[in-house]
């Protein structure tokens, strides 16, 4: 290139424009176009948490103050129009809590539900999850608790999860399991618990005792391996020569007591056994 005139390096400029010009301008407003769209999509997406911000404390305005029929109306705008933010997902749960206020707990437990079904935030998932569980229990549906919870011990809501598990299984007659539960909640750390220690120790000593066929069947687990012999009582010491039993020292001692306590002065006992 620095061999070539300065017209030549002109001509050589030129040539390679016209056989690339159009896909470095279409690369550049490809470029301009994305960087565009970007910022835009953010400036967009920054105004959706703002209103679906505003949104969400409005809504919990009106649940503190139990309006239902408002707080209803903010809510379905927040599922409509701000579902993918997790404004939509903190609404649910406002609104469980306010349905159970009332007492509508059918709506309070289908509100847990929808979150549930997003499969988004886990934190909120474990919240909704252990809401849901109680509500359940509130409702007598025990048998729903169980597959709800179980596999998800091993949380941060573990303790909680114990606990409400052993009511569930309290309730269905798993006594075993039911203690089992109890027992693992209370291994929650003592220095920041999560449960009430005092209550969950009471509902482990209150459990009922096992049914009278299960009592049966762990006493005879326990009874595996011990010797008919083993269970009789010591025998007493046999004199060789007679094979008779050999009374033990203080024996005459105890018979005279016997006597006296029937009556008869133990003196009067011992002439007549001389005699």
């Amino acid at each position: 290139m620095e061999d070539l005139s300065e017209k030549e390096q002109i001509e050589v400029i030129r040539s390679w424009w016209r056989e690339n010009g159009r896909y470095v301008i279409s690369g550049i407003v490809i470029g301009a176009g994305l960087l565009f769209g970007w910022n835009y999509w953010n400036d967009q997406q920054r105004e959706a948490q703002v209103e679906a911000s505003t949104l969400f404390e409005s809504l919990l305005a009106e649940v503190a103050d139990n309006d239902v029929d408002a707080a209803e109306a903010l809510a379905q705008r927040l599922y409509d129009e701000f579902d993918s933010t997790v404004y939509a997902l903190q609404a649910r749960l406002a609104m469980s809590r306010l349905y159970m206020d009332i007492g509508r707990d059918e709506n309070a437990a289908e509100e847990l539900r929808q979150l549930l079904a997003t499969g988004r935030e886990p934190e909120m998932q474990m919240v909704a999850r252990l809401r849901l569980a109680k509500i359940l229990l509130y409702q007598d549906k025990p048998d729903e608790v169980a597959p709800l919870l179980e596999g998800y011990r091993d949380t941060a809501f573990a303790a909680r999860y114990n606990e409400a598990l052993g009511d569930a299984y309290l309730a269905l007659g798993r006594i075993e399991d039911a203690a089992d539960a109890y027992t693992a909640a209370l291994a929650d750390d003592p220095n920041t618990p999560t449960v009430d220690r005092t209550l969950i120790q009471m509902k482990l000593y209150d459990l009922p005792e096992l049914p009278a066929s299960e009592a049966m069947e762990s006493d005879t687990v326990q009874d595996d391996g011990v010797s008919g012999d083993e269970a009789l009582p010591e025998s007493l010491p046999m004199d060789e020569s007679a094979g008779d039993a050999i009374p033990s020292e203080g024996s005459a001692d105890e018979a005279a007591a016997d006597t006296a306590a029937e009556g008869v002065p133990a003196a009067e006992a011992t002439e007549e056994e001389t005699e």
